[in-house]
């Protein structure tokens, strides 16, 4: 029989370890998330070393870590459930027709998948930690091809971009999946 639906969730964690009501001001701030939630995800093993987050403005729309594994759901990547779940929440598939300005911080550079929904979601600035070179140095993902001048492209379409925020950092927890050899 072929479903009719599809079912995608966020681990319970989420919500003890999410302030939906703090302010993040500074690109730092909503990097800093993003990756958090990048480390706790492999800390709970509820799914791969990546994390993202939707703000409108300085406050938090959603957010998502990767659940590829767990659902069985090659496109549950930390973008786009961080994506989904804001859309749903501001009730919008094109999130930056609702009004503010949306950025995306995301714990690693998106793959291919990633990087074309960011362009249909309504995404005005996508900050960005790990490059997709840590990422597959690190942690053994191939992100797939993306176009030469992928930051071109997207400045283009008027979505600003800022990498390597807090690099470092999203390196460690890239680094420690990969020793471990873990697989969720």
């Amino acid at each position: 029989m072929i479903h009719a639906q599809l079912h995608l969730t966020l681990p319970a964690w989420i919500h003890e370890d999410v302030d939906e009501q703090r302010a993040y001001p500074a690109p730092d701030d909503k990097i800093a998330l993003a990756i958090q939630l990048s480390r706790r995800n492999v800390e709970h093993r509820s799914g791969g070393p990546f994390g993202a987050a939707v703000f409108r403005d300085d406050r938090l729309v959603g957010v998502g870590v990767n659940r590829v594994v767990p659902h069985n759901c090659s496109a549950a990547h930390a973008e786009i459930m961080a994506i989904a779940t804001s859309q749903q929440r501001l009730q919008n598939f094109r999130m930056n027709l609702a009004g503010g300005r949306i950025t995306l911080a995301t714990s690693a550079q998106p793959c291919s998948m990633c990087y074309g929904a960011s362009i249909w979601a309504g995404i005005d600035e996508l900050l960005i930690a790990a490059t997709a070179d840590d990422v597959q140095t690190l942690a053994g993902f191939d992100e797939g091809p993306l176009p030469a001048d992928w930051r071109g492209e997207l400045e283009r379409r008027g979505i600003a971009v800022q990498e390597g925020l807090m690099r470092d950092h999203a390196r460690d927890v890239l680094r420690d999946y990969g020793r471990d050899g873990l697989v969720y």
